[in-house]
């Protein structure tokens, strides 16, 4: 789900008790304080969120999150904003303390950061309909069939972290975002028929942004140069390439550049194997029984 350096030097960083469903909500987190912080500063400027959001360069939706302590700024706003609002460095002071995210597991949390100005960003998936498409029924779905059970609070919160995430393929316009999913996780209709109908329409409008490519693998396939498993690649401003590969109780950083190469021929390949986006659609149109 996701990945993130820690200063590790070898090929892959390893954090454990991952998983797509396993998360370590804390209640401690300060996402709530930074944002009042910021709030306060903003109000001193004499500044509305309409007026403040264009000058730190980022959406009205995601400021207000932001100050709301929904959502970890991205890298780049606790020093812009700290400029403009003329803070003293409070802004930035305060952003130092911000290394918990409630309902991100802790091994997703540097993954995740990264999203956040990522160039481009490539998702291959084999067992569930990647975060970023998933439809809120479909992810309760995931959640509640967790095991170990999680709590009611547990759910929630993982959901909603799942649903601010999203906002990166409409709040991204520059961003490439490309999707290779595999037949089958339609076919399952997990959750039952009505969620993947949901599902499929939802994953459908999102194929039409501009910044979007959703692939199918389909069933049948001679040839798939892609068994060894999901992975993500990601590109961040700099041009440097990394990947996250997922396994059931941990994630794996991969930033080795001949590990990197090899993951990027895979992915090429697979984009090659699979089907065209216009046939994709149709598919998926065909899956959910539209004429």
């Amino acid at each position: 789900m996701t990945h993130g350096t820690d200063g590790n030097e070898s090929t892959y960083g390893t954090f454990g008790n991952g998983g797509a469903g396993r998360v370590e909500p804390d209640p401690h987190y300060n996402l709530k304080m930074f944002g009042e912080v910021v709030k306060t500063f903003r109000k001193r400027a004499r500044l509305t969120q309409d007026q403040f959001a264009p000058m730190v360069g980022y959406s009205l939706e995601t400021c207000a999150s932001i100050e709301q302590g929904r959502r970890l700024p991205p890298p780049d706003f606790p020093g812009l904003a700290d400029t403009i609002l003329d803070a003293f460095g409070v802004i930035l002071a305060a952003s130092k303390h911000l290394t918990r995210r409630k309902g991100l597991a802790s091994w997703f949390r540097q993954w995740a950061q990264l999203e956040l100005e990522a160039l481009s960003l490539y998702t291959y998936e084999c067992r569930l309909i990647p975060g970023l498409l998933q439809t809120p029924a479909y992810a309760r779905t995931l959640f509640t069939d967790q095991l170990p059970p999680l709590g009611d609070e547990q759910i929630e919160a993982q959901l909603a972290a799942r649903l601010e995430r999203q906002e990166l393929l409409r709040n991204r316009p520059n961003t490439a975002f490309t999707f290779i999913l595999e037949e089958h996780l339609f076919l399952r209709q997990l959750g039952g028929k009505e969620v993947t109908r949901e599902l499929i329409d939802h994953i459908l409008e999102l194929s039409e942004l501009r910044n979007v490519n959703i692939q199918i693998m389909p069933l049948v396939r001679h040839h798939h140069a892609g068994l060894d498993g999901p992975m993500q690649l990601l590109e961040t401003p700099d041009h440097q390439w990394f990947g996250y590969l997922e396994g059931q109780e941990h994630g794996q950083f991969v930033s080795d550049p001949k590990v990197i190469s090899a993951l990027q021929m895979r992915c090429a390949t697979m984009r090659s194997q699979a089907l065209s986006l216009d046939k994709s659609k149709s598919l998926m149109r065909q899956m959910r029984g539209a004429r």
